[in-house]
């Protein structure tokens, strides 16, 4: 098997080595710029939509007053009900009532979270990977 001769213009390991690491370092850098340009639209929508949801909140928050006075005055009835302040009283308990149960049902569900386990133990073999253990 006769080799070829080396010829000046050929590339050595040590260049070949600079740049697969340039060329690597090049990548990196690209692809951090093109996540960042991606999460400022994205940003950019979030907030929008994040505004638009605060505003909706608090819509619903003035119904639910409105609907709360409704209700008290329903209660009372022209006076022929229970008397105005027993009946914004009973409106306040039921919302007081609808306020503890959805903290129990909160504080429940965030019970059941969870750390990101399989994430954390790939994050773990990474290290092995590169060395060619795994």
């Amino acid at each position: 098997m006769a080799r070829e001769p080396v010829r000046e213009t050929d590339p050595t390991i040590g260049r070949l080595v600079t740049d697969a690491s340039r060329d690597i370092s090049s990548l990196l850098r690209k692809e951090i710029e093109l996540a960042k340009s991606e999460l400022k639209v994205s940003a950019k929508a979030g907030g929008v939509g994040i505004g638009l949801f605060a505003a909706a909140a608090f819509l619903v928050v003035l119904a639910i007053i409105m609907l709360s006075v409704a209700l008290a005055y329903f209660i009372n009835w022209n006076g022929e009900g229970l008397s105005l302040h027993w009946a914004f009283l009973i409106v306040f308990a039921f919302w007081l009532l609808v306020a503890a149960l959805l903290g129990y049902l909160g504080v429940r569900s965030v019970r059941k979270v969870r750390g990101p386990d399989k994430a954390i133990q790939q994050g773990r073999e990474i290290p092995r990977a590169l060395k060619g253990k795994a």
